[in-house]
């Protein structure tokens, strides 16, 4: 009798232990510490208008597997090259502050006619058009 009243106080204490571990593992696990902004006044950068074209040209040629092989941001051209096809792309700042995006293709294109009209509906769909 001794016996199984010990057993039972055992099981009891590994009942409890594990039911404080369980309650300390749901609290770790659920608490967030939400941090507010500091006030003040803070600005920041407002993105240019050629940074999202840029991305989307230097993306569409990656999407249509076009290895970069130069990019000069500065100049708005990125060029590369696949299968002995080269393609560029030229991005363009205009006078009334839009962005005018070229691509061409030059080389072995006959192995690959479609390439640039695939490169141009990937930079469309990355624009969400």
């Amino acid at each position: 009798m001794l016996a199984g009243f010990a057993a039972h106080l055992l099981r009891t204490a590994m009942l409890k232990t594990l039911l404080i571990l369980l309650t300390l593992a749901v609290a770790f696990t659920t608490g967030c510490t939400y941090y507010q902004t500091a006030p003040g006044v803070y600005s920041t950068t407002p993105v240019s208008k050629f940074d999202r074209p840029w991305s989307a040209a230097i993306g569409a040629l990656a999407d249509q597997w076009v290895k970069i092989t130069a990019e000069n941001r500065a100049a708005g051209v990125a060029q590369g090259t696949r299968n002995g096809i080269d393609g560029t792309a030229n991005i363009k700042t205009q006078a009334d502050g839009g962005v005018r995006v070229q691509f061409d293709t030059s080389g072995a294109t006959t192995r690959d006619p479609d390439l640039l009209n695939r490169i141009t509906a990937s930079y469309n769909s990355r624009m969400g058009r």
